[in-house]
């Protein structure tokens, strides 16, 4: 008996106790009969009560179409001429600065810089620099803002990673997707508010799941990963010979079996088990029909390019992330990889920019065309640059780049954020950055803003520390917000 009241009080905690209060289950009980996902995950969030923004959002959703592998800023938007006439030449040390570099490229005893074999232009009335792999992209500028100073302090794929989704360059933090389903609850009973979509596997560096994981936040607020096939959603479908209504009496018995353990154990995480099953249970509708693209009209397929018809690639996935953005879920994660061109990387990018060019630029008008640009935010890019100097032997028709974290680019689209702008400038040998730098924590604290969030004021406790996805940076870009 005392081993089991020594049990008790370890594993309660100040969320516990609160959750037991009239603010706690009574609350959870009273929303759940208007939303049982947001009354259930509203009621876990403690530093944000009830789920609420702390100030009036300008997006209500976000699409990130994650470029794993770091792909290169120097081929695809950042325009250097300067580069292309000292083709060849040693980058000067004043301009490198001793700055550490991978073991790819830390013993080579030159550094022959090398220009981009592509041509480059200007588009729209914003005059935006986009070279000719991506005529697509350059074709709807006017609506992109492009952040070309984009900075991080890691220098390898998985770190550099985790840092964009996490925060941290150490695993074991929650993402972003898990910051905003904690912090805001979800807008659609039926399916989770955080999604993923991966590419279909191609040659490239490996992706994790935890970069799509709740960390120490509940389970509930865990990226759901979508999968191309017969089976969407994992383990979602029922066994043969089970009913659909033996499966409801099935939940509603484990249901009160969870509550009975709760009363005794109060761990948060038994209601975050009941309502990861209800979930499971509503998703069996409503991830088939989210999923079925067999209904979309002939110019939708052309709008995305050929590949929008094969399931599983990034071109398809595109076009599953506006069906999820009209169904109201909030983070919608794409992850497209082979961006890691250390080698052979005219012929490579050629490859990558081709397969995401068009249909990132679809999504782009689609969500227009269709009034949701207005409130949802689209971000791309990756985990860093590529030097400006080449990996291994240069030559006239190949050369290789390795990862560069000083300087690269990405860009936004849609609600809040001004159209056909260029933020930030780098040096004429696209290695520093000369004006208006953004830090990965930037980014994160402007991302979380403009969903009505304070960066700072979102945190949980863990281990007697409370941590937020900014960690103890992060700075409004201001000068983006329209």
């Amino acid at each position: 008996m005392e081993n089991l009241k020594e049990n008790i009080n370890f594993q309660s905690n100040r969320r516990a106790f609160l959750s037991k209060t009239s603010m706690g289950i009574g609350a959870a009980a009273l929303a759940s009969i208007i939303n049982p996902v947001k009354g259930l995950a509203k009621s876990f969030a403690s530093d944000n009560p009830l789920g609420k923004p702390h100030f009036a959002p300008k997006v209500k959703r976000v699409i990130y179409l994650f470029q794993s592998g770091g792909p290169s800023q120097l081929e695809l938007f950042d325009y250097k001429p300067t580069l292309q006439n000292r083709n060849g030449e040693q980058l000067p040390d004043s301009v490198r600065g001793g700055q550490r570099l991978t073991g790819m490229t830390a013993h080579q005893k030159s550094f022959p810089m090398a220009g981009s074999q592509f041509k480059f232009a200007q588009h729209g009335q914003s005059g935006a620099w986009a070279s000719e792999l991506m005529p697509h992209t350059g074709a709807i500028s006017d609506e992109l803002c492009f952040i070309k100073t984009m900075h991080t302090e890691a220098i390898n794929h998985d770190p550099a990673i985790t840092f964009f989704q996490t925060g941290s360059q150490q695993a074991g933090r929650p993402c972003i997707g898990s910051w905003l389903s904690y912090g805001l609850g979800s807008d659609n009973e039926n399916l989770p508010s955080f999604c993923v979509l991966l590419s279909r596997k191609i040659n490239g560096q490996p992706l994790y799941s935890r970069l799509w994981g709740n960390g120490f936040l509940p389970s509930l607020h865990q990226g759901v990963q979508f999968r191309s096939g017969v089976d969407p959603v994992l383990y979602l479908n029922d066994p043969e010979g089970m009913s659909k209504t033996s499966r409801r009496r099935m939940l509603d018995y484990l249901k009160e079996l969870h509550h009975l353990q709760y009363e005794k154990i109060m761990d948060p995480e038994i209601n975050t088990r009941i309502a990861q099953y209800e979930m499971a249970y509503r998703m069996q509708t409503s991830v088939p029909e989210a999923m079925d693209i067999s209904n979309e009209p002939e110019y939708i397929y052309e709008m995305y390019g050929e590949e929008s018809r094969k399931p599983g690639t990034y071109a398809a996935n595109c076009l599953l992330a506006r069906r999820l953005a009209e169904r109201d879920v909030k983070f919608i994660q794409l992850y497209h990889q082979g961006w890691d061109q250390h080698g052979n990387l005219p012929n490579d990018i050629s490859t990558m920019a081709k397969s995401t060019d068009q249909s990132s630029a679809a999504l782009i008008k689609d969500l227009k065309q269709r009034g949701l640009l207005e409130d949802t935010l689209v971000i791309w890019g990756g985990e860093f640059g590529r030097t400006n100097y080449s990996q291994g032997k240069l030559t006239k028709t190949n050369y290789g780049r390795d990862h560069h974290p000083r300087c690269f680019t990405i860009w936004m689209a849609g609600a809040g954020i001004k159209k056909g702008i260029t933020y930030g400038e780098t040096d004429e040998y696209g290695y520093n950055i000369v004006k208006n730098p953004v830090h990965v924590h930037d980014f994160q604290a402007t991302l979380m803003h403009l969903l009505g969030i304070d960066h700072e004021k979102l945190t949980f406790k863990h281990q007697g520390r409370r941590y937020r996805l900014t960690d103890v940076h992060g700075n409004l870009v201001k000068d983006i917000l329209a």
